[in-house]
């Protein structure tokens, strides 16, 4: 009996030693992979010395004597700290996730492999500049730096059992087709629902779903608009259809990747113009920006030097929004139409020919090798025109080929670096038309108190008679896309009367400029009127006051749905106890979507329960040919909801309802039910629904406890999609910055999920606590607690 227990003792000490043996082992192995903040590393490479400094949030200072050494040196930083990112941005964009994780991935794979970006990116070397290669060429050289220097691979790495691979100058590329992707896909699969409901419905239907403009439009260059009108029952009774196709879908929501730009002139600040910005995108950590300084000398002006600070996106070597002490510049998703689909028509005896504008054209026929770790490879076979790839069917199956701003070369390049160096905001905006980005909303201003406003980007220039919104026959040589706009013709606002500017998703252009432009998405505009209203109810700004605006979680779409729940529920004759529970909650209506607020969350529901409803109708005929059809994202969906609830036009009332008070009276009832599934409806605030859930890209395949050390905490969140402060748990502003040019001293700088990749550093999270407060850090970085230097390698 004695040996069996000094067995058992034996044996448990032995496992305990093992287990504090692998713990010591997995501690010092993360350590090893720790980037270095303090000391020295040659480089080869570099022509001078460059001092990288660290505050208290990580934010970094870069300081060198010239332009390619900083870009060497923020490569090695980059990698350091943020290198498993990078990969997977590179990754995502040129379908090679399935590498490092196996068949899961594979499906993103198939679909993204089909742009062939690795091989485009390639063309677009090619085509840059000498200078702009010979940055890439320092960019990579350091990020290569930086990863052999770590003395473990990082620690993503070690998890999923991988080694990094070697950085090259086209994943730069990559990384800029991942913003691509993520800022214009929705509009690419938009315009295939577009088709099947243009194809199905009458025109006055159609045209009634896919207005451009309504009421909660807040457009910079306007005009009158004309509603679209109820269309006719000779045209459409959804109550003769069979209820079961009015299924209990879901809605392509209001979450769209956008962002709210404003500025004032220094007519109304203090002489300097100042520029807010918040970028709004799915959230992660580490955060997808890099808070970043660059110092270096003017080599046209001596004893001058440029200061640029703001934020950059590691894999690529330029800051994306900031300041350089001239001017500040931001940025946010035009949501403009820069993808059309082309109707593809195949040779009958030759199906290797399709119709081109000039006759019979062969297709290139070109094999992509998909990579999957531990399985076999996978070999996808990719038809493409002179056009675009062949990667989808129309409704009719027609085969579409996509033309998109992306797949063509020009459309990408590096010039966003010249903002280090230009002076004025009309020289910035004039630049910026030159961009080789997605095209985005471009507001800059100047310490002199200039503001400009653009489009920044290359925008095709289309011809021909076609709607860019749905499939198109291009086989006319005067259809299609020809080269590029000119720069001429791209709309710019330089110092409007108004000494003000805002921009948020929404249509920002009228007429003609926004026939040029298309829509691919536009935000309903809600945001933006907010922001345009609070801008005009002032004469003078400070940095704080734009500030606000930005914080602002005033929920005035919502106001009006208030209303409609309360006489909704005040006009029925149910005597069901949910009712009076539901009136005494809406009494705390304060026009605010706080975190404790449950009439905020009410309302909210019932809004999009309503929305989900009536919308739905409109996709049951589709459904009687296109079974699984969901309706795309229309961008007037409150003008829409409005206008047949005023009217309540009973040929528009889906068939399982009566009357539209019935459908009104019963949306409530199903989010009471719901309310009360979840504890009660007293108890349900927003800030239960609205906590965030800002995780690290790896988290979701670990156990809950390292999970739970590696994500942000589940804090309760104010704020939500259609005001200033745009917020769902894992959806927000990606950044939130406020400065003048000339005084950046007194301006801000807020972003979620921290500066580092790395757990054990200590500014992995740095920043967050305040991001969510609400609480502003300094747009500058602070004193200096960290410094090395990168000197060059004798």
């Amino acid at each position: 009996m004695q040996s069996t227990l000094r067995f058992i003792r034996l044996f448990l000490i032995t496992s305990l030693l093992i287990v504090c043996l692998l713990m010591l082992t997995a501690a010092l192995l993360l350590r090893g992979s720790l980037p270095q903040y303090d000391g020295e590393a040659a480089l080869p490479g570099l022509a001078s010395t460059v001092f990288i400094d660290r505050d208290a949030l990580g934010s970094v200072t870069l300081q060198g004597q010239n332009q390619l050494d900083l870009a060497q040196a923020l490569g090695y930083v980059h990698a350091q700290e943020r290198f498993f990112e990078m990969d997977l941005m590179r990754r995502q964009a040129a379908g090679e996730l399935a590498e490092l994780f196996g068949s899961g991935a594979a499906p993103h794979d198939r679909k993204a492999r089909l742009f062939r970006m690795r091989a485009r990116a390639t063309e677009v070397l090619n085509q840059l500049s000498g200078e702009q290669r010979q940055l890439l060429d320092a960019y990579r050289t350091g990020v290569n730096q930086g990863l052999t220097a770590l003395a473990v691979r990082p620690f993503p790495y070690l998890l999923t059992q991988n080694q990094p691979v070697a950085w090259r100058n086209e994943d730069s590329i990559l990384v800029i087709y991942a913003m691509f992707f993520t800022l214009n896909e929705e509009n690419i699969d938009r315009e295939l629902a577009l088709s099947r409901l243009r194809a199905t419905l009458p025109a006055s239907v159609y045209q009634f779903l896919t207005q451009n403009a309504g009421n909660w439009d807040a457009p910079l260059l306007d005009a009158p608009i004309t509603q679209a009108q109820l269309p006719p029952a000779t045209d459409i009774n959804l109550q003769v259809l069979d209820k079961h196709l009015f299924k209990d879908g879901q809605l392509d929501t209001e979450q769209s990747p956008g962002s709210n730009s404003f500025a004032v002139s220094g007519a109304l600040a203090d002489g300097a113009a100042i520029v807010a910005n918040d970028m709004h995108l799915t959230l992660r950590v580490p955060n997808l920006w890099f808070r970043s300084r660059l110092i270096y000398p003017d080599a046209t002006t001596s004893g001058q030097q440029h200061d640029i600070t703001g934020i950059s996106l590691p894999g690529v070597p330029s800051i994306v929004t900031g300041s350089n002490r001239h001017i500040a510049w931001s940025f946010t998703n035009s949501h403009g139409d820069f993808s059309d689909w082309v109707r593809i028509t195949i040779d009958d005896r030759d199906n290797t020919r399709y119709l081109g504008a000039t006759g019979w054209q062969p297709l290139q026929i070109v094999e992509e090798t998909i990579r999957i770790r531990n399985a076999p490879d996978e070999v996808l076979t990719i038809s493409e025109t002179g056009w675009g790839p062949v990667i989808a069917e129309d409704h009719d199956k027609t085969p579409l080929a996509l033309a998109w701003t992306a797949l063509r070369p020009e459309a990408v390049n590096l010039n966003l670096i010249q903002l280090e160096q230009v002076k004025t905001a009309a020289q910035a905006a004039k630049i910026a038309q030159q961009f080789g980005i997605p095209v985005q909303n471009f507001i800059a201003g100047d310490r002199d108190g200039n503001i400009s406003w653009t489009l920044a980007g290359r925008i095709p220039a289309r011809s021909g008679n076609y709607d860019g919104q749905i499939p198109a026959d291009w086989t006319q040589p005067d259809t299609g896309w020809h080269g590029w706009l000119d720069p001429g013709h791209y709309p710019v606002l330089h110092n409007p009367a108004s000494q003000r500017l805002w921009s948020a998703n929404s249509r920002t252009v009228s007429g003609d400029q926004l026939m040029l432009l298309g829509n691919g998405g536009f935000d309903l505009g809600a945001r933006a009127t907010q922001i345009r209203d609070s801008l005009l109810a002032r004469e003078q700004f400070t940095v704080d006051d734009l500030q606000a605006i930005q914080l602002d979680y005033r929920a005035l779409l919502l106001t009006r749905w208030h209303q409609l729940l309360q006489a909704t529920l005040e006009t029925a004759d149910d005597a069901a106890s949910w009712i009076p529970v539901m009136k005494t909650a809406l009494a705390g209506w304060n026009e605010q979507a706080a975190a404790d607020s449950v009439a905020y969350r009410i309302v909210r529901a019932y809004r999009y329960e309503v929305m989900k409803t009536v919308l739905n109708g409109f996709a049951a005929p589709v459904r009687q040919h296109h079974e699984n059809f969901e309706l795309p994202r229309l961008s007037q969906t409150e003008s829409i909801l409005w206008q047949l609830i005023e009217h309540q036009p009973q040929h528009l009332l889906p068939s399982p309802y009566k009357t539209w008070d019935e459908l009104l009276y019963r949306c409530a009832q199903t989010i009471a039910a719901q309310l009360q599934q979840d504890g009660g409806i007293a108890e349900r605030n927003w800030g239960m629904q609205n906590a965030a859930r800002i995780k690290h890209p790896l988290s979701q395949k670990l156990p809950g406890w390292i999970a739970q050390w590696l994500d942000m905490p589940h804090d309760p969140l104010p704020g939500d999609h259609n005001m200033p402060r745009v917020q769902s748990p894992n959806f927000g502003a990606s950044q939130r910055s406020v400065v003048a040019p000339g005084q950046e001293e007194q301006g801000y700088f807020d972003m979620p999920g921290g500066q580092s990749g790395h757990p054990l550093s200590p500014y992995y999270g740095s920043g967050h606590a305040n991001w969510v407060s609400g609480k502003p850090t300094a747009f500058l970085p602070g004193v200096a607690q960290r410094q090395m230097k990168l000197i060059p390698s004798k």
